[in-house]
């Protein structure tokens, strides 16, 4: 009978070491896995209860109060939300400060930090190049449900949120900046055609086609006035 216990323990001691093993494998597998995600892949932002665009009110490094009505069509606008300490926002800070690095043409740049009360009015003047404008709006980042930084939100010049998500390099944000653009303008061109070809069916269920007197005011037909 005590053969038999000292078996069975063995067994079970036997069983313990293989599960252990096998778990921390898995946790490696799983660990090298995320390991070979491409470093700096430009991420969408996960589903989230509103898909709204947000005006943004705040504070300059000065202090100065302010609010941008990014909801009022007029230009699109590229919040950038960055901190003063995480090392990605760094080269973020930095790629602003080149003037190589430009956003597509229509794309206006807002840098929106938290509020003062979580970062450095004089530290963030430091990292902000000349001309690049800086919000310091904690209520933006709950607005617009900011996970972490960066961060990057697009808003069209209709004053709608045309996409958001993470980046970890420039050019990537430039990247899709470019494709949201270029999407836009062929819509508006697509909506152009469709447009002029809706008039030119609704004229002909009037009964007015090329060369009708209602299309030259000045009396004149197709081949102007004689």
């Amino acid at each position: 009978m005590t053969a038999v216990v000292v078996a069975e323990t063995l067994v079970l001691a036997l069983l313990v070491l293989l599960v252990g093993g096998l778990l921390r494998s898995h946790a490696e597998i799983l660990r090298r896995l995320d390991e070979l995600q491409p470093a700096g892949t430009a991420q969408a932002a996960p589903v989230r209860a509103s898909s709204a665009a947000h005006d943004v009110s705040g504070v300059t490094l000065a202090g100065d109060a302010v609010h941008l009505g990014l909801t009022r069509p007029g230009s699109a606008t590229l919040l950038a939300f960055l901190t003063s300490g995480c090392s990605t926002c760094q080269t973020f800070w930095e790629a602003f400060a080149d003037p190589r690095s430009r956003l597509p043409d229509g794309v206006g740049l807002v840098v929106v930090t938290k509020d003062p009360s979580h970062e450095s009015s004089a530290r963030l003047g430091e990292l902000a190049p000349p001309g690049v404008r800086v919000v310091m709006s904690s209520a933006a980042w709950s607005d617009y449900e900011v996970p972490a930084s960066p961060y990057f939100v697009h808003i069209d010049a209709a004053g709608e949120l045309a996409g958001e998500g993470t980046a970890q390099r420039f050019d990537q944000v430039r990247s899709l900046l470019a494709d949201a653009v270029a999407d836009v303008a062929e819509a508006d061109r697509r909506g152009s055609r469709e447009r002029a070809l809706r008039a030119e069916r609704e004229l002909a269920a009037a009964g007015i086609g090329p060369g009708h007197p209602s299309l030259y005011p000045s009396g004149g037909g197709s081949n102007g006035a004689g």
